[in-house]
């Protein structure tokens, strides 16, 4: 819901980064792997209650993520491969910071980060599955032109993921609390990307039909 807003405010900066990480020769792949080398640090560290150190990692990966887009622009290398292995990888991570709090705390996390990983696995699956029947119907993405893949906004996407993450390292004690909070919007985002993507595939398909019987 935040990531067409927070997009214009960051853009200007990781632009600037962008160009000076070219210039050195760094490459969005090497930024997307360190990356996400980073961040699968966290899941070791918040088992361990480093949360603090945890955090670190979090960020740090996200600014990777943020980055690896920018130079791929800034290099004109954007492409379907580079895309897929970011998000690919995005959810792998973002399942790890999951299971690191569950691993962390599990008699008291185990099951609200259960009930997370269920919710992620239903905003992820509705945002790949329609991103895959987008591109057949040839449909563009006009609120995300520098996204690899058009997909559905929501309730929660990457900006309200980053916030949720940070917020979990900030109040641990509240993760059960806080987790099952931020499943619920998850929940309600799977819901609407779904009903959305239908009615939108929908009115795609029978725009093909006409044209086509036209």
């Amino acid at each position: 819901m935040l990531d067409k807003w927070t997009g214009r405010w960051v853009a200007p900066a990781l632009n600037r980064l962008a160009g000076g990480l070219g210039e050195r020769g760094v490459t969005p792949a090497q930024l997307t792997l360190g990356g996400f080398a980073a961040g699968m640090l966290a899941l070791p560290l918040l088992a361990g209650q480093m949360y603090g150190l945890a955090l670190v990692a979090i960020i740090i990966n996200r600014l990777c993520d943020g980055l690896d887009g920018a130079l791929a622009r800034h290099l004109q290398r954007q492409s379907d491969a580079g895309g897929f292995l970011d998000i690919a990888l995005d959810f792998v991570f973002y399942a790890a910071v999951v299971l690191g709090f569950a691993l962390a705390v599990p008699e008291r996390n185990a099951l609200p980060a259960a009930l997370l990983l269920f919710a992620f696995v239903g905003t992820g699956s509705s945002f790949l599955a329609f991103a895959i029947a987008a591109t057949r119907h040839g449909l563009e993405r006009p609120r995300f032109e520098h996204k690899a893949f058009y997909y559905l906004d929501g309730l929660t996407e990457g900006t309200e993921t980053i916030l949720a993450f940070v917020v979990f390292c900030l109040w641990p004690e509240e993760f059960a609390l806080l987790a099952t909070l931020f499943a619920v919007a998850c929940l309600v985002t799977t819901a609407t990307r779904v009903a959305g993507g239908y009615r939108a595939l929908l009115a795609a398909e029978r725009s093909s039909s006409d044209r086509q019987e036209g």
